[in-house]
């Protein structure tokens, strides 16, 4: 019955004992029709010293359900293997027309092996937020917060010393990528709004500040997921009788705080290889990070125009302070042996490599988009079952999940939806974290 309806033309004419048409897709089988009724090819292999039914397998249209419940029957039985094994031992027994593609297309929707290599997918890379083109507003109107770290310091300069945790509070203003650089001791919330008082009190009051989720303000650091955890709503209060207004990225969504998280890579990446192991006292680490601000900040924003009398280029520290930032004249001293330097130099030393590394190294990449070039089809909707990924879980501890409302920006794309999970809770993920899981449509196409 299946054969009769996916090859009926096919059929009469090789019970009539006609020949094909040479529109048949099995005019280079050779097939004939057996004593029981099914259709078989003839193939070129009749001498071969293989069993009658490897020699003539039966037909099947790639189009047909049973087919594809056929080769999904035989990809269990075989332990969910690839494309390749699996046609191999289809073509025992049964010939699919366009099989290779039709076994890749069972083991693309098998449930089980999606969730052993469960994929995630990207839309393309959003329009800029309003905050980040607008002109005409106060530095740092607008400022996005990270931590990195942790940092080793030292207590004093003697022999004997002991070293006490810091880390570095990133500062980054959304329009005109200003940096500023503080320590923080502790993960209290009393440490954070100091360093907010501080740099409200050098910088000036912002109006928004933006940072990651609870979940992702510091990546996999325990320590500062507590912190955020314990503290953000009583920061978020002390911030609103200022004035200020905290803006939460999306949960498990580090790319949305992309901008500062580039900071965090610009001072943490370098300043971790040219410090090392080498433990710092709070004053030294103090010199060296606002030496590495402006450094930051005197970095170019844009190339220089065509016009030979500018020969400065557009610069962060320009909507500071009206132009670079400039030190005190100093020596190079970026070839001199470490143990010929002294304490004072050996500072000057590290911010002078940075400055090396970050001119030869980092602004060269920023020319060309790395990912993202691209749209993706809106496959999420309503009731989507998809696999929740979760970086610190095996694969098949992931949980379940249906996506129950969807997200869109104003551009009308999806990057963000809530789901409830397989234990009745809810949440909320970007489409990064998200892998849609294979459904029976795949037997209907």
């Amino acid at each position: 019955m299946s054969q009769y309806q996916s090859f009926s033309k096919e059929y009469v004419a090789l019970k009539n004992h006609q020949t094909l048409p040479k529109t048949s897709k099995l005019l280079c089988l050779k097939p004939f029709i057996d004593e029981t009724g099914f259709i078989r090819v003839g193939g070129r292999i009749r001498n071969a010293q293989i069993s009658d039914e490897q020699k003539y397998p039966i037909v099947l249209s790639n189009k047909c359900a049973l087919t594809k419940i056929i080769m999904m029957y035989e990809h269990s039985k075989l332990l969910h293997c690839g494309p390749q094994q699996l046609l191999y031992n289809i073509r025992l027994h049964y010939w699919p027309l366009c099989g290779r593609i039709l076994a890749r297309s069972v083991v693309r929707n098998c449930v089980t092996c999606f969730r052993a290599n469960p994929v995630t997918f990207n839309y393309i890379m959003g329009d800029l937020p309003e905050c980040r083109v607008s002109s005409f507003q106060p530095v740092f109107s607008h400022t996005g917060i990270d931590y990195a770290g942790p940092i080793f310091i030292r207590d004093r300069k003697t022999r004997n010393s002991k070293t006490v945790k810091g880390y570095i509070c990133i500062f980054v203003c959304m329009s005109t990528k200003c940096i500023h650089l503080d320590i923080v001791t502790d993960l209290t919330s009393q440490a954070f709004l100091s360093v907010l008082k501080r740099f409200v009190s050098r910088r000036g009051k912002p109006l928004h500040l933006y940072s990651d989720n609870g979940t992702t303000f510091i990546g996999a650091n325990s320590a500062m997921l507590q912190f955020i955890n314990k503290h953000s709503n009583y920061v978020s209060t002390c911030l609103a009788t200022e004035g200020i207004q905290w803006h939460f990225m999306p949960p498990k969504a580090p790319n949305f705080g992309g901008f500062w998280e580039a900071g965090v890579k610009s001072v943490k990446y370098h300043l971790k290889r040219i410090i090392r192991d080498t433990s710092l006292t709070y004053e030294d680490l103090s010199t060296v990070l606002v030496q590495i601000e402006g450094v930051l900040n005197s970095r170019p924003l844009s190339p220089l125009s065509s016009d030979p009398q500018d020969l400065t280029p557009l610069t962060p520290a320009h909507f500071l302070i009206g132009r670079p930032l400039t030190a005190v004249p100093e020596d190079d001293v970026s070839n001199i042996l470490e143990n010929r330097l002294s304490n004072y130099q050996r500072q000057q030393k590290m911010v002078q490599q940075f400055w090396k590394r970050w001119n030869r190294e980092y602004i060269s990449n920023l020319q060309t988009r790395t990912k993202w070039f691209k749209d993706f089809p809106n496959i999420l909707k309503l009731d989507t079952l998809v696999l929740i990924k979760e970086d610190n879980l095996p694969l098949f501890k992931w949980k379940l999940g249906r996506v129950i409302e969807l997200h869109e920006g104003v551009d009308k794309i999806t990057r963000v939806v809530t789901l409830k999970c397989s234990d009745g809770s809810l949440c909320k993920r970007p489409v990064t974290k998200l892998c849609v899981l294979p459904t029976e449509d795949f037997l209907l196409k």
